[in-house]
C-alpha cells in the first residue's frame, strides 16, 4: 500500500479535481467566445441571440402594439443575414414567419377593419429576408465572416503601408513619400518597397511600381507584388532585380498582368546612383548649382509583357542640395494633359519648395499638381542636404 503524502486527504484531492474541471470549463467558454468574435466557424451564439430577439419582439408587439410594430422583425432578420450561415439563417426566417402568424392571430383587426399584420408587413419582412439570404450566400462563397471582413481589409491596407515605409537614412539625407489612391479609396495600384543593402547598409534601394488598373481594382495585385518585390529586393544584385520581377509577373498569367516600375540604387556615401526603368515615366533630378531639372530615364519594357527583357540603367550623382523625384504617371499624365506638360507643371510647383529644403513637399505637390485626377498618384522625394 502506497504511503500518503503529508497533509493529503480525500477531501483535498476532490477539491483539486473540482478546480481543474472548473478551470477547463472556463477555458473552453473563453476560447469559444474569442473564436466567435475573431470570426470563427461557429455562429451558435448569434443564432440563439437572434432567436431570443424574435421571441422578445413578438411578445412586445402582442403586449404593447402601439409601441412595437410587426415590422420590427426585420432587425434580427437583417442581422442574421450578416452573421449567420445560410442553414441557420433559414431556421431563423422560419421563426420569423411563425412570429408573424402569432401576431396576426393574437392581435386581430383594428377598429377600421385592417389587420395588424398587413400584406405590406409581410412583404417588408420577406424582402429583408431575401436580401439577407443573398448576403449570406455571398459570404459563404467568399469564406469571410462579416464580422471579420472589415478587419481583414484594414489589415491588408496596413500591410501595404508598412511595406511602403522608407528606411531611415544617415544624416545629410532627407526622404519622404506621399501616396494618393484614386477616388479617395484605401487601396492603390501604386506602391513602394525599400531597403538598405550592401556592406554597412550604405546602399539604398527603392522600387516604385505602378500596377495596371487603379484603386480597389489593382489593390489585390499590388499587395501580392509588393510582398514579392520586397522579398527580391536586396536578395539579388541590382541589375538582376527587374528581370526577376518580370519573370514573376509573367508566371502569374493575369489578364491585366503588366506593370511599370523604377528601381533606384543609391550609394549614401558618394551620392552616386543607378536608375533602372521598366516602362516607367522618367525621374527628375534637380541640380542645386544650376537650378535646372533633368529627366532621368532608364531603358526597359513594361513588366509582364515578354520574357528575356533587358533593363539598362542611367547613372547620376546627387551632390549637396540636389533633389531626385520618382513618381507615377497619374501625377503628370492624364487624358487631357500631355506628359511633357505635366512634367513642366510638376517642376514649376517643386521649385517653390527649394527654400524650405523640400520638407513636407511630397504631399503638397500631389495636392497642387494632381489633386482632382482620378488615378493613383505616388511621389517619392530624395534630397541631399
Amino acid at each position: 500500500m502506497a504511503a500518503r503524502r503529508p497533509g493529503f486527504s480525500p477531501l483535498a484531492a476532490r477539491w483539486q479535481r473540482t478546480r481543474k474541471a472548473l478551470h477547463r470549463a472556463r477555458t473552453s467558454m473563453r476560447r469559444s467566445a474569442v473564436d466567435y468574435f475573431r470570426g470563427g466557424t461557429s455562429d451558435w451564439f448569434a443564432f440563439v441571440t437572434l432567436l431570443l430577439a424574435i421571441v422578445l419582439l413578438t411578445a412586445a408587439t402582442v403586449q404593447l402594439p402601439l409601441w412595437s410594430a410587426p415590422e420590427a422583425l426585420v432587425l434580427p432578420i437583417i442581422a442574421g443575414g450578416l452573421l449567420l450561415r445560410p442553414s441557420n439563417l433559414i431556421a431563423l426566417y422560419a421563426a420569423g414567419a411563425v412570429a408573424l402568424v402569432v401576431e396576426s392571430s393574437v392581435l386581430g383587426p383594428f377598429e377600421d377593419g385592417a389587420g395588424r399584420v398587413t400584406p405590406g408587413t409581410v412583404l417588408v419582412v420577406a424582402a429583408a429576408g431575401l436580401s439577407g439570404l443573398l448576403v449570406a450566400q455571398f459570404r459563404s462563397r467568399v469564406g469571410v465572416p462579416w464580422r471579420r471582413g472589415g478587419t481583414m481589409l484594414f489589415d491588408l491596407r496596413e500591410r501595404i503601408r508598412v511595406q511602403s515605409k522608407l528606411p531611415k537614412l544617415p544624416p545629410g539625407w532627407h526622404r519622404e513619400m506621399a501616396l494618393r489612391p484614386a477616388g479617395g479609396q484605401s487601396f492603390s495600384g501604386d506602391f513602394v518597397v525599400a531597403a538598405r543593402t550592401g556592406p554597412g547598409n550604405r546602399i539604398l534601394e527603392l522600387v516604385l511600381t505602378d500596377v495596371s488598373g487603379k484603386g480597389m481594382d489593382a489593390g489585390s495585385r499590388a499587395l501580392l507584388l509588393s510582398g514579392a518585390f520586397g522579398g527580391l529586393l536586396g536578395s539579388l544584385p541590382p541589375h538582376a532585380f527587374l528581370p526577376a520581377a518580370n519573370g514573376y509577373l509573367l508566371r502569374q498569367d493575369w489578364q491585366e498582368g503588366f506593370a511599370t516600375s523604377v528601381h533606384l540604387v543609391l550609394d549614401l556615401d558618394s551620392g552616386d546612383y543607378e536608375l533602372f526603368s521598366a516602362g516607367h515615366v522618367p525621374a527628375l533630378h534637380r541640380t542645386a548649382g544650376t537650378g535646372t531639372w533633368e529627366e532621368k530615364a532608364g531603358d526597359g519594357p513594361l513588366l509582364g509583357v515578354y520574357d528575356g527583357a533587358q533593363f539598362d540603367p542611367v547613372k547620376g550623382t546627387l551632390r549637396n542640395g540636389d533633389v531626385l523625384m520618382l513618381f507615377t504617371d497619374g501625377l503628370v499624365e492624364t487624358a487631357e494633359r500631355e506628359l511633357s506638360d505635366g512634367m513642366d507643371r510638376l517642376t514649376g510647383a517643386a521649385d517653390r519648395y527649394v527654400a524650405p529644403g523640400f520638407h513636407g513637399a511630397a504631399w503638397h505637390l500631389i495636392e497642387s499638381v494632381a489633386r482632382d485626377v482620378n488615378d493613383d498618384r505616388a511621389l517619392l522625394l530624395l534630397r541631399r542636404d
